[in-house]
């Protein structure tokens, strides 16, 4: 299960950097673009094999991390605030995806 976990987390980050590209690359960078293809794709590539070694409910909650890491990549690469109620939010998901794990025996 533990490898599961540390999969769809790979995944979730790959996904959210993948977008960050994206919107990088909107102007005119279409290296950014398919650069963000190429990750976005590897998310999806590392879901299913997470997939591989565990539970679905237990493992697609971690993929909300992805929302997390978004913020944050906006933060440090976009130049975008973290208002109070992205990190009240952020919170949540890490704390909703620690006890949707824990519900389902993950430790």
């Amino acid at each position: 299960m533990k490898k599961g976990i540390l999969f769809i987390i790979l995944s979730a980050l790959c996904v959210a950097i993948g977008q960050l590209l994206w919107k990088i690359g909107i102007n005119d960078n279409i290296l950014y673009i398919i650069f963000g293809f190429i990750l976005y794709g590897a998310g999806a590539l590392l879901m299913v094999i997470a997939f591989r070694y565990g539970a679905v409910s237990v493992l697609q909650p971690f993929l909300s991390l992805s929302y997390a890491a978004a913020i944050i990549l906006g933060y440090f690469f976009l130049n975008e605030t973290i208002s109070i109620g992205k990190i009240i939010g952020i919170i949540l998901i890490i704390t909703g995806t620690i006890f949707l794990s824990r519900e389902n025996g993950v430790k």
